[in-house]
């Protein structure tokens, strides 16, 4: 099944890790290429095991790494055409592209991957569903606000990775900040709010989610308790007092883990079971019999003669 970790996230950088068997994809590399390997080999992962990167925009936070880490690794980068082009100007490396428009789907090693459109102050943002081996897991980095194709596009998911980038009040009461920079954070372009959070898990929350990750909390205007405490208290109104949320650190990678909980994924492996034998035991239906040909018909006349 899949599984991740998140190897850091936060305005400082942004890194994550989906697995799956041999299949190793790092979403996004905005920490250092030191920290990058450093992170990994705390995770127990070979960073010259790794399958791919997959960005989703080309902010310093989350592509500032790359360059370096690339350096020694035959590593392809997968990102939109707009989001290649701005990274690839500011490279050295002879990184292997793999160049997609925002909304097409595509595999690595066994993992399909669905990318879809974000609202955010970026060239050509874009989220992420990865599917395999019965699990799912959404992937939503800095974002405006929330779409419906972003609702339609997570539905479903057994693990949400999302931001919780503020909250309001904190936001609103910094003197650290200048106003424009307060608005380019709330605004439709720019992050989500706790609440606005709290919408998005809400709104695609049903049987299958058991798991959200909150990343890039901001340092001074959020804190881990008040993202987590409101996206709890959300769910727990709705009737999903269930789900397990975690809140990802800057500083020390959040470990391996998998998406789904593994008593679940043993029943849907069960159910496939069953199923494919219910259709392999299915009765066929007995072949029409050919009727035998008949003899010449002889009539009463052509008997006597």
């Amino acid at each position: 099944m899949l599984k991740l970790a998140v190897l850091g996230s936060g305005s400082s950088g942004n890194s994550a890790l989906v697995c799956h068997e041999d299949t190793r994809i790092l979403v996004d590399a905005g920490l250092s290429a030191r920290q990058l390997g450093t992170r990994l080999h705390a995770l127990g992962v070979d960073p010259d095991s790794l399958t791919a990167i997959v960005l989703t925009h080309e902010h310093s936070d989350h592509t500032r790494g790359i360059d370096v880490f690339c350096r020694q690794r035959r590593l392809p980068v997968y990102a939109t055409i707009r989001t290649a082009v701005v990274v690839r100007e500011k490279m050295s490396s002879g990184v292997i592209w793999r160049q997609f428009e925002a909304g097409d789907s595509f595999e690595i090693g066994r993992v399909k991957i669905d990318s879809f459109s974000v609202p955010h102050d970026a060239n050509d943002p874009v989220g992420y569903r990865f599917e395999c081996a019965h699990s799912s897991l959404g992937f939503l980095s800095d974002v405006g606000h929330i779409t419906r194709m972003i609702l339609d596009r997570l539905k479903g998911v057994d693990t949400l990775f999302a931001e919780a980038n503020y909250d309001e009040t904190l936001l609103q009461n910094d003197t650290k900040r200048p106003w424009a920079t307060k608005q380019r954070i709330s605004n439709r372009h720019g992050h989500l709010s706790n609440e606005q959070t709290a919408e998005l898990v809400c709104g695609i929350a049903g049987p299958n989610l058991s798991r959200v990750v909150l990343g890039h909390l901001s340092s001074d205007c959020n804190t881990p308790d008040l993202a987590a405490g409101v996206i709890a208290t959300q769910l727990r109104e709705r009737g999903h007092a269930g789900v397990v949320i975690e809140c990802a650190g800057r500083d020390e990678p959040l470990p391996l883990a998998p998406v789904v909980h593994e008593l679940i994924y043993r029943s849907r492996v069960a159910e496939e079971i069953r199923a494919k034998s219910a259709r392999v035991c299915e009765p066929k239906a007995a072949a029409a019999k050919t009727p035998a040909p008949s003899g010449p018909h002889w009539n009463q006349t052509e008997w006597a003669f």
